[in-house]
Order: C-alpha cells, then sequence, then structure tokens
C-alpha cells in the first residue's frame, strides 16, 4: 500500500517493516510559521534531563552495571582531585612536559652541532668570499637572539604537529592571556625584554581571533557526554528558499534521520547526520511521535531550528565516487509508479535521453541528482535509481535481487538482463573548428529528411558534403571513381563488411552498396561538415566509431498535414501509407530516441531547415553531451 501527499509521503512497500517508513519532513513551497528557540538555560535542563533518561534506560535494560572508577585512569583521576571548573582540552595535555622536553639545553646543542658543521665547510672552502660568508653566518648564530627565536621556532613547530580538536572546546580562550603558565613559558624560553611583549600581544590577539571564530561554531552544535552516549544541539536556519532536506522514519518509538537531501540546509550546515535520533525540536518533545506527525510539526516552523539529537553511532562509509557524475538516462522514469522509491516525493521523473546530474552515490540503491537544465528550479536533488535498476514496463527489475523481477517482454529468454543499459556518463564536448561532427539525420520514408539534406547541400555546398559510398557494381560512363562511387569488388567490400568498415549497407540487384567510416572521415578531415541519412538501425554502429555524430531525429506532423505536404510535391500516398510513416516514426522514437541529440517536428518545411541550421551553428558556439567513452 502506498499512500502519497503534496509535501510529503508514507510509504508501506510489500513486505517492508512498520518502523523503517520514511517521510520528506519539509518540500519547497510550504507554507511555514515562525517557532523561537527557547532560552539556553531552558535547553541544558532538557539536556540533563535527557542524559539522566538515557541513564535510567542503561540502567532498566542491564548496559550500565560498571560503575567508573577514578583510578581507572590519569585523566580521570587527576579530574577527581582537582574541582576547579573549567574545559578539558585535549591538545594541551602534557603541555609542560613538552615545554620541558623543549628546553633551551638542547636548541643550545643543536645549534652547536651545526656550527661545528659550518666549521667543517669552512674549512672546506677556497675562496676568501666564501669564507668571509661563513664567518658572518657563524656571527649570527651565535647571537642570544638568534638563540631565543630559533627556540621559540623549535616549540612551536612540536606543537603543530599535535592533533588539534574538530570542534572548539570554548568560547571564552580570551581568559587565557592572564595566565601565569603563559608568562612561565616566556621566563622558562629566557626571553629578552624585547620579545615577551610581542609575545603576550600576538597571543592576546590569537586567542581573541579564536574566540570569534568558536562563538560562532559552538552555538551551532554543543555536544554533552554522559556515561558514554552523547546528547547534541544542533541549530539550524530554515527558510522558504533553502528546505530543511531531510527524511526521517520510525524505529520502535523512536524518530531517525534516514538520509540527508543534497541541497537543503541540513546538507550544507553538516551538523546533520544519517542515523541520528531526533529528541527534540524547538523544545517539542519528538520521541514516541510517528513520522506524519513530525512532518506536520516541521510544516509549522520557520527560522532557527534547535535539535536535540542522540548523534548516530554508525561509522559513515566512505563515498565512492566524490564528483559529479554526469549521465544520459535510457529509459522513463515515473516515482509515481514505483513501488520501491523510498522517498515518493523526492523521486526524480525523467524521460528516455535526459541528461541527469549525479551529486550523490551514498546510496548504493539511490543516487541523489539534478535533471540538466533544472538546477535553479530543483532546489532540493531527487532520487533516481541507480544503474542496477532497469525498467520492465511500469515495474522494476534488480540485477542484485531476482525477487524484484515481474513478467515483462524484457523477461523473455532471448534477453540478458545485465546487458540492459540504463545510464550511460556523459561529458560536455566542443567540437574543434577544423573537425566538425557530421550531422546524421533519421527519419521514416516521407518524413523529409532527405529534402533537409538536399538543400543544405545545395545552398552551401562548401560548407556540406556527402560520405562518397562504395559499391559492387561496374561504373557508368559519366561516373568517376572517388567522387561518384568508390567502385570495389565483391570480395573487398564482403572483406570490408566483416570488419566492420560500413556504417550501414545493403544490396540492391546483387550489387552491394554501403557508406564506410573511412568515406565519412575524409570529409571530416577537408573540414566541411558531413551530412547523412541513415536508417536507426545504423546508430550502433556509427556510435561505435570514434566519429562523434550529431543525430537529428526528423519526425513526421500529423497525418493530414502530412498529407498536405506530400500533395505540394506531387505525391498522393494511400491512406494506410501515410499512417505507416506515422507508426514508424514512433517506433523509431521507442527503440532509439536515446540516441537522439535533437529532434525537428516537420510540420513546416521553412521552419524546420531553419531550425536545423539553427542546431547546427549551435555546435560550434556551445559544448554538447557527449558519451564519455568518446573522449577516451
Amino acid at each position: 500500500m502506498i499512500t502519497s501527499r503534496m509535501n510529503g509521503y508514507v510509504q508501506e512497500a510489500p513486505g517492508q517493516a512498520e518502523g523503517h517508513r520514511e517521510r520528506a519532513v519539509d518540500c519547497p513551497g510550504e507554507e511555514s510559521g515562525h517557532v523561537k528557540s527557547l532560552h539556553n538555560s531552558t535547553q541544558m535542563e532538557r539536556v540533563l534531563h535527557h542524559q539522566e533518561e538515557l541513564r535510567r534506560r542503561r540502567d532498566e535494560e542491564g548496559r550500565g552495571k560498571h560503575e567508573i572508577d577514578p583510578n581507572a585512569s590519569l585523566r580521570l583521576k587527576k579530574l577527581s582531585q582537582n574541582q576547579k571548573m573549567g574545559i578539558d582540552n585535549p591538545t594541551f595535555d602534557g603541555k609542560e612536559k613538552a615545554s620541558k622536553d623543549t628546553s633551551s639545553p638542547s636548541t643550545v646543542v643543536e645549534l652547536e652541532e651545526f656550527l661545528q658543521a659550518l666549521k667543517w665547510v669552512q674549512r672546506c672552502l677556497s675562496d676568501s668570499q666564501s669564507q668571509q660568508d661563513v664567518d658572518l653566518l657563524t656571527q649570527l648564530i651565535a647571537k642570544e637572539d638568534f638563540t631565543n627565536a630559533y627556540t621559540i621556532y623549535s616549540v612551536v613547530s612540536q606543537q603543530m604537529t599535535r592533533v588539534s580538536p574538530s570542534s572548539p572546546l570554548t568560547a571564552q580562550a580570551q581568559d587565557l592571556k592572564g595566565s601565569t603558565s603563559v608568562l612561565h613559558t616566556c621566563h622558562c624560553l629566557q626571553l629578552s625584554p624585547y620579545f615577551c611583549p610581542l609575545h603576550v600581544i600576538v597571543f592576546q590577539a590569537l586567542m581573541q581571533a579564536h574566540d570569534s571564530v568558536a562563538g560562532q561554531e559552538i552555538t551551532e552544535e554543543n555536544i554533552h557526554q554522559y556515561l558514554g552516549e552523547s546528547v547534541k544541539l544542533v541549530r539550524l536556519e530554515k527558510t522558504r528558499d533553502t528546505p530543511l532536506g531531510a527524511t526521517v522514519r520510525n524505529d520502535m518509538n523512536s524518530v531517525v534521520v534516514s538520509r540527508v537531501v543534497k541541497g537543503g540546509a541540513a546538507e550544507r550546515s553538516g551538523l546533520l547526520s544519517e542515523g541520528d535520533e531526533i529528541l527534540e525540536i524547538n523544545g517539542i518533545p519528538i520521541r514516541g511521535k510517528n513520522v506524519n506527525e513530525v512532518h506536520d510539526l516541521l510544516q509549522q516552523m520557520h527560522g532557527t531550528l534547535t535539535f536535540l539529537l542522540i548523534p548516530s553511532s554508525h561509522i559513515k562509509p566512505a563515498q565512492h565516487r566524490q564528483t559529479v557524475m554526469h549521465v544520459r538516462a535510457y529509459f522513463d522514469y515515473d516515482p509515481s509508479d514505483d513501488p520501491f522509491v523510498p522517498c515518493r516525493e523526492l523521486g526524480l521523473s525523467f524521460q528516455k535521453g535526459d541528461v541527469l546530474h549525479v551529486i550523490s552515490q551514498e546510496d548504493p540503491n539511490w543516487w541523489q541528482a539534478y535533471r540538466d537544465g533544472d538546477e535553479e528550479n530543483q532546489p532540493l536533488a531527487g532520487l533516481i535509481p541507480e544503474s542496477h535498476f532497469v525498467t520492465a514496463g511500469k515495474g522494476w527489475i534488480s540485477k542484485k535481487s531476482k525477487k524484484l523481477k515481474k513478467k515483462s517482454a524484457l523477461n523473455n529468454k532471448n534477453t540478458d538482463n545485465d546487458d540492459v543499459l540504463t545510464y550511460e556518463e556523459m561529458s560536455l564536448y566542443h567540437q574543434p573548428a577544423n573537425r566538425k561532427r557530421p550531422i546524421t539525420l533519421i527519419g521514416p520514408t516521407n518524413s523529409g529528411h532527405d529534402e533537409l539534406r538536399r538543400r543544405l547541400l545545395s545552398i552551401e555546398p562548401e560548407r556540406f558534403a556527402v560520405a562518397v559510398p562504395h559499391t559492387t557494381r561496374n561504373a557508368r560512363m559519366i561516373e568517376k571513381n572517388g567522387r561518384d562511387y568508390h567502385f570495389v569488388s565483391r570480395s573487398a567490400f564482403e572483406a570490408d563488411l566483416a570488419t566492420g568498415k560500413f556504417i550501414e549497407s545493403g544490396e540492391y540487384e546483387k550489387n552491394l552498396y554501403g557508406t564506410s567510416t573511412d568515406s565519412v572521415r575524409q570529409v571530416i578531415n577537408s573540414g566541411r561538415i558531413c551530412v547523412l541519412c541513415l536508417h536507426s538501425r545504423s546508430l550502433q554502429v556509427l556510435r561505435s566509431s570514434n566519429l562523434k555524430p550529431y543525430v537529428v531525429f526528423i519526425a513526421p506532423p500529423s497525418q493530414e498535414r502530412l498529407r498536405t505536404l506530400l500533395a505540394t510535391e506531387g505525391k498522393t500516398p494511400k491512406p494506410e501509407d501515410i499512417k505507416d510513416v506515422i507508426e514508424k516514426a514512433r517506433e523509431m522514437e521507442n527503440n532509439y530516441g536515446h540516441f537522439f541529440d535533437a529532434s525537428i517536428f516537420n510540420t513546416d518545411p521553412e521552419q524546420a531547415f531553419h531550425e536545423l541550421r539553427r542546431l547546427i551553428d549551435k555546435l560550434d558556439t556551445e559544448p554538447q553531451w557527449v558519451p564519455t567513452s568518446w573522449l577516451c
């Protein structure tokens, strides 16, 4: 059973567990009201309350039987002995020990070793100028100011090798600027009176800059530890222009973040993660609510949202692909017809031939993507089935799971599902000025594609040309080899045909005819544009070559309009012939439409010709999507 609503969804696919329903909590265009966040002290009270609840639950479940021994570690022992309030920053662990290890005697030893090396170098030098340079360098190193400066460098270098915390632990670091330990550092390093004031000024400025940044970060996310459990406070800004971009599901009586959608406030902030349990939103308890109630609650909220969370314990796997992948779809997809889409409202519909920008493949079954050209109108990425799912009518077949198979035309014994191409990776390609892409016109007989080709050749013969075909028949009196045809023997033709050199071929009156890739390449090398009229079955061979064709489908108009156009050409086709043209055009589009770069409806020959010229001219000014394999 599937139920759907405008701004969210609840899905119960066959066999799906009740606790794993997923719902979009926020979609663009929803009316919402502003809900102010509570005061920090009130939030802290709720944090303590949930910490106590975690402790009680842990005790009840028998998972909290071990008491904390303050003597179990040096850190706990020190904390139990020192009751002074403050924040424990692991960055400064062993600071006193580090200061002792980097004392001035060790620095002096290093400098003395360097001086000995300089004296050895000086004995190896013969010219007086080099001797003087070494003397000056030796005098500089022997000065006390240089020794002090080198000591500071050594201390700073060791401190920078320490691992810093991932988030600020305090926003009051300026309180340390008067610490006696800082002034004690100057004394231990025996800094001259000229160094100490500068050291203090730099230190004070550093602490002020730290507090400025930490003050921003620490207001976004606070983590409080208790018996190994974490309760996290997260603040996000939800606006009408930027939706939250997350889905939730029920896990028993808990509400868990199920998916973070690219383009939303949750993804941009990086503060919400899949698997986080939501305890409260703006002070409203969430545990025990179903996903529908959470959806309705967030619909009414706007502005600053404060989440009280239990962070996910799962380690996020490394992404298989960090960059955006561009693909062309080779099937139609409508999420409203798909019972397996995890979030129907986030499902992205597309048609065969559409280019999709895949920006996330973290979910092994459902990618997040945008349609090419819709990025500005699509604030959130949509869900599309990954490449191991293929269409079978309105059902779905998974190459990984045969349980999802349904009876369809694709499931007959002559079809191998592993050979079905669902997506093809694409890249942008801008044709060079001296190597034009061949223009391939596809269409049924009487659709007008032959007339368009002849018109291009007659108007601009210096720009457009045709590929000289091959034939096994004898040349006529007025025909010239290489200009009208390539006249070859039947054995030579059949040999080239066996090696795949012909884009298309056929036999007429016991003679073979064909268009070879070499003939097309000759036109390209001459700097002109090769214009081809091919059968749709030849597209596979043409695309497997390195010719990079630009395919334009010439679609016929309605039956009445087609009859009128053919009448102007002196043709009187039968009604069944007109119907056959329309049916063949529909069949070509269904079977090969994903190979078409553009389509022109030939309702008016003059307009169709201008549109074809416009598309050809655009190849010189705008890059086009081509299969990535063409560019390898």
